[in-house]
């Protein structure tokens, strides 16, 4: 070894034991803060009985990126609150030993149906660290019900209505509306169950779509119903029994078992403490005849007055108030931590978008995740040598095959040098599922809508239309096909035959991603494949999936691939990555020999319509 070299592990070493001293350093200082705090918090008697969380909206998974200075002096509405943030809250909670519970009032929740389920299992986590959780709904819908029935106690307002009508899914057919008004839509349609475009080529349901649709509404109606009936001590049936007769009334679910309390917010400070003074009453009395049967009851007992209290009340404060006084626990900090990036909405070539308003109009409204976008955040969490691993939080029904393609191969790379989990939300299937495929772990919520290995293209033929209107249209061509997706005139057999061919040589690879990412025999796929859509749980029967959890289980997990301490004795930070700007990063060299397929689509292709399609037909919502 050269001086030169000696020198190099002589300072490397030096590094490392000045970062570890340092660590040290700051561990110890939180560790003597954290015992100040809780000793100010004694001197005052700090307790609380509930700490109180408001919880409504859409609830994201994870918080929005921080606001510039210009924007946080315009009239913009406050953040939606996130899971992210409540999980962090029900934390502190949790390991306060100066508050007896959470007391969750619902005002209004619009999430998904996994994101329902990760705020169950929030609660319940809660519940595990022997926290009592009381929930306040006027809404006693399929949404808040599941989530309610993961509470201690379920408390309604009067006006109150058990509302859990079922599951219900529909699908609309456009082909005779379309053909009135001159549009005739061909569909290169290889895997039966992708039935995305059936809602323009197709006047009735097919029998294999509704074949998916039935095990899906099957399968989600069975785990909700599971979860109402393990929560309120019931059975399957009798739950069920009880949702066939709604609506229901406050008075009539109380009855049935369904709720706990019937009661207006403002008696919640008094109904909250009756029922544990009462507890407390009949420990009194127990004690009391204890003592009575070993001494004899003296008259001037008989003598005292009869003390009649003001009714007790339950110390309620909300978060802001609370905080300052909770309890805390000191955990020694991790010096490496767990990167997350989201990819929510469709996936389209290009920057992602978030417009502020969110259009019912596939393809077109809502966020979507544009591939330059999350290629930029990959490469560049790449590059993070302090991050021991990433979590790749994926909520998206799918879309462009290209973009998905572009962005699997990051996970791909990335996934060789450190360990990635992907993380499901509400829906990852199609596009959604092939950017997923090659990480280590994949994560779901048994909820989480998935699967839809499939490819499809849709070409509008417009000309009908412009007759009727009274346009004419003249084009010029140069090549054989500069026409085939202009829409002027239909297919001939030869560009039809390159049109199936395209959608045929994309599946295949679809096809291809999924075995090698998930290890699974190519030639087998078909069956779980051919666009067929699973519930989580069915997925993980699959194989599609590894196991089921909420991101504090992805978190978990994650530090177990990456060698990390146990988050239950280690802070470890979990640092989301944003891309306020989209600039160019050259790639890392690839260590694995092969490459994946590139996808094949016709380079003057560019609108949606004429390339091919990793996209989920449709979503069922509770």
């Amino acid at each position: 070894m050269t001086d030169s070299e000696q020198n190099n592990d002589f300072l490397t070493e030096l590094g490392n034991e000045l970062k570890q001293v340092w660590q040290d350093l700051g561990n110890a200082w939180r560790q003597t803060a954290v015992s100040l705090r809780n000793g100010w918090r004694k001197i005052r008697h700090a307790q609380i009985d509930y700490v109180v969380l408001e919880l409504g909206g859409t609830l994201p998974e994870r918080a929005e990126p921080p606001r510039s200075f210009i924007e946080r002096q315009l009239p913009l509405p406050a953040p939606n609150l996130s899971i992210e943030q409540i999980n962090e809250w029900l934390a502190y909670i949790a390991d306060a030993d100066n508050v007896r519970g959470v007391l969750i009032i619902c005002n209004g929740i619009g999430s998904g149906s996994a994101t329902i389920q990760n705020l169950r299992r929030s609660l319940m986590r809660l519940k595990e660290a022997g926290k009592t959780v009381v929930l306040y709904t006027p809404y006693l819908d399929l949404r808040h019900y599941y989530l309610a029935t993961a509470a201690d106690r379920i408390i309604v307002p009067p006006s109150a209505s058990f509302e859990a009508f079922g599951l219900h899914s529909e699908v609309t057919f456009l082909k005779p509306a379309l053909e009135k008004v001159g549009i005739d839509v061909e569909a290169v349609q290889i895997s039966p169950y992708k039935s995305a475009p059936n809602t323009f080529i197709k006047d009735g349901i097919t029998p294999e779509q509704q074949e998916q649709m039935t095990w899906l509404l099957d399968d989600l109606y069975d785990q909700i119903t599971a979860a109402f009936a393990d929560g309120r001590s019931m059975t399957q049936s009798q739950i069920q029994d009880l949702m066939n007769q709604v609506p229901l009334s406050a008075e009539a679910a109380l009855a049935a078992g369904l709720v706990d309390d019937v009661a207006y917010q403002d008696e919640l400070e008094t109904l909250l403490a009756v029922r544990e003074e009462a507890e407390e009453a009949d420990e009194e009395i127990e004690k009391s005849e204890k003592e009575a049967a070993e001494t004899a009851e003296s008259p001037q007992d008989d003598a005292q007055p009869a003390n009649n209290p003001e009714k007790p009340k339950a110390k309620l404060l909300d978060w802001d108030k609370a905080f300052p006084l909770l309890n805390e626990k000191s955990r020694r900090r991790s010096r490496k931590f767990i990167g997350v990036v989201s990819l929510e909405g469709s996936i389209s070539m290009g920057s992602s978008q978030n417009p502020p308003i969110d259009l019912p109009i596939p393809l077109i409204g809502g966020a979507t995740a544009g591939e330059q976008t999350l290629v930029y955040l990959l490469r560049r969490a790449e590059q993070l040598d302090n991050m021991a691993g990433l979590i790749f939080h994926v909520d998206s029904p799918g879309g462009s095959a290209l973009a998905s393609d572009l962005i699997g191969r990051e996970i791909q790379r990335l996934s060789q040098k450190k360990p990635v989990l992907v993380y499901m939300g509400n829906t990852a299937a199609s596009g959604g599922y092939y950017v997923s495929a090659y990480a280590k772990h994949i994560m779901s919520q048994a909820l989480t809508i998935t699967g839809s290995i499939g490819v499809f293209a849709l070409r509008l033929q417009t000309q009908a239309l412009y007759n009727k209107i009274g346009i004419n249209r003249v084009g010029l061509d140069r090549g054989s096909r500069a026409n085939l997706f202009s829409g002027m005139a239909p297919l001939s057999d030869e560009e039809r035959e390159a049109f199936h061919n395209a959608i045929v040589e994309s599946y295949e690879q679809f096809k291809q991603v999924v075995a090698t990412g998930r290890d699974l025999p190519y030639d087998e796929l078909d069956a779980i494949c051919n666009g067929r859509v699973w519930t989580g749980r069915q997925a993980l029967g699959h194989k599609l999936v590894d196991s089921h959890g909420d991101f504090i289980d992805a978190i978990h997990k994650l530090a177990e691939l990456a060698n990390l301490p146990d988050p239950a004795s280690h802070d470890i930070p979990v640092v989301n990555l944003f891309a306020k700007n989209t600039r160019y990063l050259t790639p890392q060299p690839f260590e694995i020999a092969e490459t994946v397929g590139k996808l094949l689509a016709p380079d003057h292709l560019e609108a949606f319509n004429n390339k091919p399609l990793f996209l989920l037909p449709y979503a069922i919502k509770i």
